[in-house]
């Protein structure tokens, strides 16, 4: 998933409130404490091969990857995604978020160098609090600060979610809605292969791109349902907190009309 100019996270609808109108808007000051803070690791995968190109290009992979700018095949590119969130820590006010599990799946669509994207829903673990689920709403419009052509909130199912150096597995209601499972890349060593220095969306800070091929990443809910096996697949732990939007001046704030 992408990095792109810093527009609107629109279509949280129901599930997320303005930052104008919400508690947890960022912190006015840069040198005063944080009004939020978010530190979470993400199983991440998606339908492109090993290693996603679309960070770095406003196109994802697909039959048309080698086609020219007006080639019909171009439209049958997708970047079908499964990301599993588990909060390290973090707080906004006297909510606290450590633990929290909560899933984002989609489709970035085939062509999002407009700063506009496919569509996604958003799936919480059952344990997450309504307090929680504003907090991190919010949020989520900071970290992925882009458009989507739709963006709902999808029903909440357990969540389970493991990682070790060489393994990684995350399910939604026991696989049946969502499943991700990883395998390390063997690199030169027995180390994990990273990528650094390469920006995750809004964080400004991360701890590096672990590169973990999908043995399968699937999402078997709703009226779209994909399953790949062997493609892109990487864990990474990410910070974000409000004073880092308040010195980015307003990155992600929210528009009216969604």
């Amino acid at each position: 998933m992408k990095m792109l100019p810093l527009v609107a996270f629109a279509a949280l609808a129901a599930a997320c409130a303005s930052p104008a109108q919400n508690e947890y808007a960022p912190a006015a000051s840069k040198s005063a404490a944080p009004a939020w803070d978010f530190n979470a690791t993400i199983i991440e995968a998606c339908s492109c091969p090993m290693f996603c190109q679309c960070y770095f290009n406003s196109r994802p992979a697909g039959p048309g990857c080698c086609s020219k700018p007006d080639d019909p095949a171009l439209a049958t590119r997708y970047c079908r995604f499964n990301n599993a969130f588990r909060v390290n820590h973090g707080s906004a006010g006297t909510t606290k978020l450590d633990g929290a599990k909560f899933w984002v799946a989609g489709d970035l669509g085939a062509d999002f160098s407009k700063g506009t994207m496919g569509w996604a829903v958003l799936h919480f673990d059952p344990a997450v609090t309504k307090e929680q689920r504003e907090v991190i709403s919010t949020i989520l419009g900071h970290l992925y600060p882009v458009k989507w052509d739709k963006f709902t909130a999808g029903p909440d199912a357990p969540m389970e979610w493991h990682a070790t150096r060489d393994h990684a597995e995350a399910k939604l209601d026991g696989g049946k809605m969502a499943e991700v499972q990883l395998k390390k890349n063997q690199g030169m060593s027995d180390d994990a292969i990273v990528i650094k220095n390469l920006k995750y969306w809004g964080a400004p800070r991360n701890e590096g791109f672990v590169l973990m091929a999908n043995e399968v990443e699937a999402y078997r809910a709703g009226d779209t349902t994909y399953e790949f096996k062997g493609t892109n697949g990487f864990m990474i732990t990410l910070d974000l907190n409000a004073n880092d939007v308040a010195a980015a001046g307003g990155m992600g704030e929210k528009k009216k009309g969604y």
